[in-house]
Order: C-alpha cells, then structure tokens, then sequence
C-alpha cells in the first residue's frame, strides 16, 4: 500500500458499480484501501414502450433535465440507439458531476449550478424562473422525489418524465465486509445517496447496522445526512459533491483524529 493521508484507512465505497471507481481510484492514490460494496444495482427499465414514445417525441421539448449521471449514461444511451439528439432540445443538470457527464459527450452550455448541486440549487437559476407555455422532459431513474415537477408545473412548464433506468438494491451477502470491520479494516464509509444509506442497513443486517453506525460516513449532501443521523450513524459529514471533495474530507477528518 503506498504512503498517502489515508494511508492503511479501509474505506466502503457504496455507489453503484459503474461509477465507483473513480472515487475508488482516487482514494488508493492517497494510500487509502477502496472496498467496493454497491448498495444500488442499476438496471434497465421494464416499460420500453413509453420510453421510445418520449424519445420520438423529444422534438417537442424545450428543455431536458439530468438528474445523475447516471440519468446520462442510460438515457442517452437509450436515445442514441434509435435517433440523433434534437438540436434545439437544450440540456440542463443538477450538479457539476452531471454537467461534465453531458459536456464529455459533446453538450455545449449545458444549464446547471456552479455550486450546490440539487434541485433547489437548479430552479434558482435564472433560465428556470418563467416556464409559461415550456415544455420540460426530466431524465431520471424510476421513483424519486416529486418536489422539482412539482416546482417547474408551478412556473407553467409541462412536465413528463423520461425514466430511463431502475434502482434495486442488490442480493449480496456481506460476511466478508462484516470480517474486515470485525478486524478494525474498515474505517469509513461512502454514501451518495439516501436510498444507498436505506440498502446498506438492511444489506448489513442487525450486527453490520451497529458497525455502520460507530463507522464515520461521508455524503454529499445535508439531506442525506439528516436521513443517516434518523438511522442512528453517530458521525456524519457531509463532503459535498464529487470525488476530490470527498478525499479532501476524508484526508482533513482522518488528519485530526
């Protein structure tokens, strides 16, 4: 293991396996020991009707919401097997993450916050305040919070939803990470999202949900933060977005204790 701020620290990293391995990386560089412990499996959608509906009528929106970079990666995958991308259909997205997904696949002026990274943060932007006679597709998993229609219906837009991927939580025994944390290897955790948090207790079970909770866990955002601290996780602090926040976090907790 090479010398580093989280040098010999065994670190869960609980995001979706397509997109763990960036942050995974960037921790092995500061001498740290990524383990991958996905507590979301993405999967394709069941309903492919509606979904090449949307896409054959993509030509009628007037702006197309990302919520993930994820919502990036299966929708325009989606997309790109049966048309080319509507030149008028302006793109926007939550968050910078999001934002650099669509910019490496050719977006330009792409809408998003330059700081905080949600809803809240995208509908204060100016491009979002009148939406009278607008039309607005989100690109999203199936299920999730109903607050941003629910906004952008208020400022006049129409609103559907481009579900283009589903979230389950995955079928996995967890003996081997209970043995490293049994061990004293594990010691902290990554969780991007509140619906992760939810996984990872009922994957862990009764005795991994108490480690978890004595386990300091790092989030993006104080939303998910509340949700740990109702389960009981006794050190939470949240990161921000992206990976360089989350090891900088990291480096700077692990430095004073």
């Amino acid at each position: 293991m090479s010398p580093g701020p989280l040098s010999g620290r065994g670190i869960v990293v609980t995001r979706p396996r397509e997109h763990a391995l960036p942050l995974a990386e960037l921790i092995r560089s500061a001498g740290g020991n990524p383990v991958l412990f996905p507590t979301i499996e993405i999967l394709p959608v069941e309903n492919r009707e509606a979904v090449s509906n949307l896409i054959g009528a993509l030509d009628s929106y007037h702006l197309a919401i990302f919520i993930s970079p994820t919502a990036v990666m299966q929708g325009l995958g989606l997309v790109n097997a049966s048309r080319t991308w509507p030149g008028s259909l302006r793109v926007a997205a939550v968050g910078a993450g999001t934002a650099r997904a669509l910019e490496q696949r050719g977006f330009e002026a792409v809408i998003a916050p330059a700081v905080q990274a949600d809803s809240e943060a995208l509908v204060a932007l100016p491009e979002l305040q009148d939406l009278r006679g607008r039309s607005v597709v989100i690109f999203r998993g199936q299920g999730g919070r109903e607050w941003l229609r629910t906004v952008l219906e208020d400022r006049g837009a129409r609103v559907d939803y481009m579900e283009c991927y589903r979230r389950v939580r995955p079928t996995r025994d967890p003996g081997s990470l209970l043995v490293l944390w049994q061990r004293g290897a594990i010691e902290a955790a990554s969780i991007a999202s509140a619906e992760g948090l939810q996984n990872f207790f009922e994957m862990l079970g009764p005795t991994g949900g108490g480690y978890l909770r004595a386990t300091p866990v790092f989030v993006p955002h104080p939303r998910i933060a509340q949700a740990a601290e109702k389960l009981g996780v006794r050190r939470v602090i949240v990161a921000g977005h992206g990976d360089d926040c989350t090891v900088a976090e990291m480096t700077a907790f692990f430095a004073r204790v």
